[in-house]
């Protein structure tokens, strides 16, 4: 068992500077009458903006895939004259390159620069490599690191052998920061976040569940306390393999974002978390996730051990996250002494 007490991933909710609770605390909005932007503001949304975006999101989550003004036009749902004037000004200025005969765009230097910028500015991922490539080669499990914007978390990074995690899981890939996922990042986030992030489950089922919310109150506790999160296979994640297997060849943003939130509604029908581990018991194991804080005490990102090809003992799951734990105590140790706390934030 780990007993072991780090400083840096307090191990008991008491140490919280918002205590969780466990008591039922029903949603936000449909409970207090609160007005739903003052629980989660939203912000203003721009169509010209979201169009360039899709492109991008396209290309990377097809990045060794050219695609011509009429596939991309296609994929995307835009008009031509539209998408070609977004693609010929982003060409201009170096986001994307297009083949000189094909005439099919690839993203561009600008990107490659940007992307470098935002490395300089955010160290953990370039320490974070070597330690689970490391990993990767003594257990032989996949690894991903993910990071959490206010409505999202992102697959940041991948590593390891290819299967379900790698093959229908693109970079960039957005879940919704919404209960139970994301539930690594929530539980050493302030409690008006919780209430948040709990709020918006209810909101997408359409009404408030006593039982689903104590569940994951719970759940959160448990990660917490004991500094790690694991989640169980469930059928929700089978149908978000097969709904993205589906795609693939027919991406598109609108459907992305309908089977990730129809994923995050699925499971909240499942049990998901394993809250109590029985070093002796076997277990259908998801995902081992555990922080890494590098700035302050809240996780900069989660790294998360995954494509396990056999059920895990309990036992087995305890010396798979210690390793990861310690994995994440040294990259926090390297990104601390290099840049400013401020430069830990995804947005």
């Amino acid at each position: 068992m780990l007993t072991s007490r780090r400083p840096t991933t307090p191990r008991c909710p008491l140490e919280m500077n918002e205590p969780l609770t466990v008591r039922c605390q029903p949603s936000l909005i449909i409970h207090t009458g609160i007005h739903p932007e003052k629980a989660d503001p939203v912000a203003l949304f721009s169509q010209p903006t979201a169009r360039a975006l899709a492109i991008l999101d396209l290309l990377m989550a097809n990045p060794h895939q050219a695609f011509g003004l009429t596939e991309m036009t296609r994929r995307l749902n835009l008009n031509k004259a539209t998408c070609h004037a977004i693609l010929t000004t982003m060409a201009n200025y170096g986001f994307l390159v297009q083949h000189p005969k094909t005439k099919a765009y690839r993203l561009g230097p600008s990107i490659i620069a940007a992307g470098n910028a935002a490395f300089a500015q955010f160290p953990v991922l370039e320490y974070a490599r070597p330690e689970l490539e490391n990993l990767e080669n003594e257990l032989d499990v996949g690894f991903a690191v993910t990071g959490r914007s206010k409505t999202h978390m992102v697959l940041l990074a991948l590593y390891g052998s290819a299967s379900l995690l790698i093959d229908h899981f693109q970079l960039g890939l957005r879940l919704p920061n919404t209960a139970p996922i994301a539930a690594c990042f929530t539980a050493w986030s302030p409690a008006k976040q919780l209430e948040i992030w709990l709020t918006r489950a209810h909101e997408a089922r359409g009404e408030y569940n006593e039982k689903l919310d104590q569940r994951l109150r719970m759940s959160v506790i448990s990660i917490r306390a004991r500094g790690y999160e694991v989640t169980l296979k469930t059928r929700a994640e089978s149908a978000l393999h097969e709904n993205l297997r589906k795609i693939q060849n027919a991406w598109n943003l609108k459907d992305l974002e309908a089977i990730t939130e129809q994923y995050q509604r699925d499971l909240c029908d499942e049990y998901v978390h394993l809250d109590r581990i029985d070093p002796r018991s076997r277990y259908e194991v998801s995902g081992i996730s555990v922080p890494v804080f590098a700035y302050k005490q809240l996780p900069a990102v989660c790294f998360t051990a995954g494509s396990f090809k056999k059920a895990l003992s309990g036992a087995e799951i305890e010396t798979i996250a210690e390793r990861m734990r310690n994995a994440a105590e040294r990259v926090t140790e390297k990104a601390r002494s290099r840049v400013v706390p401020e430069a830990a934030d995804l947005g």
